[in-house]
């Protein structure tokens, strides 16, 4: 995914990939699964995981290749969005970033070959190289060991009693290599890949004029007086919503608009964040819009 254009976003559409193509050495741009972490350091833990709200492990949700030009220490770089799916909560949301330099400990130099590797089965890897184990359920660090076998690794208590539910409970003490035969957990999402496209650039006066030809189409004969109480009744919050209705119409399927510096399409008028709201980076610069997920199913 390259940098966005000033005002055009790139939207991300999901499309069904071999397993292969959702792998760390892909570099992918995906929904649901476990996270395709980078690189093995700096990943966030089991508390950069809690939901700040119920307590409870968030949820992968997507990841975003997004590599940043001109920068050396971010010539790979990912974005992973987590969120909470716990009712009744289902509220809490944490984005943690995963970069590395083009010359790095853990792939090769030149971009990953498009075609499939010689061995495509899709059993799940719960180790990185460094040596860190994930957690069998989420795919996060998994600092916690099944008691009974030493083998199972578990970023919580929770996820350790959902995998004793379904299965482990059976293979704990069974030969063979348990990261290999992890049961499909009702906690993950659907996996799909994430493709890129370019949105294509849309004249303002077009738009208006189709806005109001179907406005007017939809209200046959509508006396002058009645259009003029409508237009005066409209509120701030009606705009809002009929531009972003309209800015989406375009692409309906689009699940996210990526484009660093450009500005979010808001769904309503509440709760609008002010640049004082947003907090600098703790490097002292300000922080910039990059990317909104759209949850338009």
């Amino acid at each position: 995914m390259a940098s966005g254009s000033v005002g055009l976003a790139e939207l991300g559409f999901v499309e069904a990939a071999p397993a292969w193509r959702l792998r760390s050495e892909q570099f992918p741009s995906k929904v649901g699964g476990r996270p395709a972490w980078l690189g093995a350091a700096g990943l966030p833990g089991p508390a950069g995981l809690a939901c700040a709200l119920c307590g409870r492990p968030l949820a992968f949700l997507l990841q975003l290749y997004a590599p940043l030009p001109g920068r050396a220490d971010a010539f790979h770089r990912g974005l992973f969005l987590f969120c909470c799916r716990t009712p009744p909560c289902c509220a809490g949301l944490r984005v943690f970033r995963n970069q590395l330099p083009r010359r790095n400990d853990f792939y090769a130099y030149e971009p990953p070959s498009e075609d499939p590797p010689p061995e495509t089965g899709e059993s799940v890897c719960l180790q990185l190289e460094s040596g860190a184990h994930l957690c069998r359920v989420c795919g996060c660090l998994g600092p916690k060991t099944c008691s009974r076998c030493h083998k199972a690794h578990y970023c919580s208590k929770e996820h350790q009693t959902l995998d004793w539910r379904l299965g482990h409970k059976q293979a704990c003490t069974q030969e063979g290599d348990l990261d290999s035969t992890v049961p499909d957990h009702s906690f993950l999402f659907p996996e799909f890949e994430i493709v890129i496209e370019t949105e294509d650039e849309i004249m303002p006066e077009v738009v208006g004029k189709d806005d109001e030809s179907e406005i007017i189409g939809s209200m046959g004969e509508a006396p002058e007086e009645e259009l003029d109480s409508m237009a005066k009744h409209e509120s701030r919050e009606d705009r809002i919503f009929q531009k972003f209705k309209t800015k989406i119409s375009f692409e309906p399927e689009q699940i996210l608009r990526y484009g660093r510096g450009i500005a979010p399409i808001w769904i309503s008028g509440e709760n609008i964040p002010q640049e004082k709201d947003i907090p600098d980076c703790p490097c002292g610069a300000k922080r910039i819009f990059e990317f909104q997920f759209l949850d338009i199913c």
